[in-house]
Order: structure tokens, then sequence, then C-alpha cells
């Protein structure tokens, strides 16, 4: 399913037009059925989802929907999904389509191919000015930076936040950080903030990492410029939000999004201060982010919203 596809403490969610709490409680039900494997409640619950959104909904739902319907048997319901997202929100992510063994009961139908033909024509489009020297260098960077990150829960895991393995885990990342940010303000110093029209969301998003994984001077130099490049629509808001948040925090502010954490005294996961918090889930609706109380679940912690 699409929506497994995750980057490590960066799970940014996006909002259509008319979207209520409603659609995104039943998905989340919808994905937790496919996960115990009861893959028609699953895919029926996606249906009353897009129901109670109006029939809207996200293109990764769409798709997750038809991988509960392929797997409950039923390649009508599946091939109406991903059609949609073809045609209406011009999906192209072949690759991947093409590898999903969620999808498998679909190969042999007649209606394959000329689906696959529909989706790679939109990856063909919307490749046509890509700098595919520099997604190539991205993706490179991308790698780097994830690659030792994703060892971090399995370490603190087994040897403990504090661990000799940990610090010595967190001298490679930082190294690993040096060399990509050089590489990165290069390309961000010589082009300016690149959209998804020339590096691709992906590259956008690495672009994005490395600067947040920087110190403050940097994040402070390059914020005017993601604030810029989310107005010009080459960047999403909820990175943007997660940036501003950890440059507050680093100033000596409170943060205004919920997005970072931190380790109490006794070693526990909280989220870090938040201004105006009552109204924290507000502010993160409108740059499409979810709840505080679901983000916060990925590090186990048990969010209260404060009372009016």
């Amino acid at each position: 399913m699409k929506c497994l596809l995750l980057i490590l403490f960066c799970v940014v969610s996006f909002f259509v037009s008319g979207q209520t709490k409603e659609y995104f409680v039943l998905v989340k039900k919808a994905d937790s059925l496919y996960k115990l494997k009861d893959y028609a409640r699953s895919a029926l619950t996606y249906t009353l989802a897009f129901k109670a959104n109006n029939w809207k909904g996200l293109s990764d739902d769409r798709y997750n929907a038809a991988c509960s319907w392929a797997l409950n048997n039923n390649p009508d319901s599946s091939f109406f999904h991903l059609y949609r997202i073809a045609t209406k929100a011009d999906y192209s992510d072949y690759q991947h389509i093409i590898s999903d063994k969620n999808l498998l009961s679909l190969h042999e139908d007649k209606r394959w191919l000329p689906l696959l033909e529909l989706i790679k024509a939109n990856k063909e489009k919307e490749e046509v000015n890509y700098n595919k020297p520099l997604i190539q260098e991205l993706d490179s960077i991308f790698d780097s930076d994830q690659k030792y990150r994703k060892m971090i829960q399995g370490v603190e895991k087994q040897f403990g936040f504090d661990s000799k393995q940990m610090d010595s885990l967190w001298r490679i990342i930082h190294a690993k950080d040096s060399i990509n940010l050089i590489k990165v303000t290069g390309i961000l110093d010589k082009y300016g903030w690149l959209g998804p029209d020339i590096i691709g969301w992906r590259g956008g998003t690495t672009l994005f990492l490395v600067i947040q994984h920087s110190d403050l001077k940097i994040q402070e130099k390059y914020l005017p410029v993601m604030r810029e490049a989310v107005k010009a629509g080459k960047m999403n808001s909820g990175s943007l939000a997660l940036l501003e948040d950890r440059v507050a925090l680093r100033q000596g502010k409170k943060q205004i999004y919920g997005s970072q954490i931190e380790k109490n005294a006794k070693g526990d996961w909280v989220v870090s201060p938040i201004e105006e918090e009552i109204n924290v889930n507000e502010r993160r609706k409108s740059v499409g982010l979810e709840p505080l109380e679901d983000y916060v679940k990925k590090w186990n912690i048990d969010y209260k919203l404060p009372k009016k």
C-alpha cells in the first residue's frame, strides 16, 4: 500500500478541499483493517470515507482502497479507483504500481495494460522538464541522509539512548550531514529552491531534509527562501511548518505546529512547548498536517489537547 512508504520523522498529510474529520477517522480505520488483513472491511471503510467527504479523497487513499479491493478479489472496484487517480489526479508512480504485490491479481485483466499506459504517459509528461543529472545527485543525497537515521530506533532499542553505539551512530550521521549540506547549499545558491517540475517531489524533500538537519545559522538563512517556495507552489506548507518549529525552539521560543518532540528528565518522549497550544490543531490543519494526537503516536505519546 502506498501509505506504508514513510520518511522517518517527516510524515506529512496532504489535505484537499472539503475533507472532514470523519474522513480521516474512517481512512485511519480502513488502514488498520488492512494491516489486520481484513481486506473486505478495509475496502468498504474506504468507501464510507469517500462518501463522508462528498466522494472526494486523496490519491494515496484511493490507491490504498484499490489495493484492498484487489486483495478482496474485486477487480472492478480496484480499477475504478486506479483509473480515477490516473485520469483525474495524473498519478505517475509507474515503478511503484508495477512492483506492488497487492495488485498482482489485476495483472491478467484486460484493463491492466491500458492503465499502465496512462500512468506511463503521466510520468513522461511530469518529467518533461526534469533536470535528471540533478535528480540523480539529490537521490544519492537523500539515501545518505536517511540510511543511518533509519537505524536509530533499532540501535536505541538494543543499546539505549545514551549508549556508545548510539553516540557512534550519531557521529556518522553528523559527518554525512556535513557533506550533504555542502552539496545542497551549493545547489540552492546556484538555482534557488527548485520545484517538483524540475527535481520531482523527492528532490524537494531532499533539499528540505538537509536544511532541517543543519545548524540554526543555516536554517535561518534558508527559511525565507523556503517560505517563498511555499508561496510559489514549489514546496508543501507542511514541510515548512516542521522547520518553522525547529527554528523557533532553537531561538528560545515556543513552537507553532507541535512537530518537535524531546525527551524529558524521565527519558520519555514529550511534545516540546507550543505557543497557544489550545489552537495547535487548527494551525496544523491550515498547513496540511494531521491532528497532533495522531502525529505523536509514532513516539507512543498519549497527547491530550488542552481544554478551552
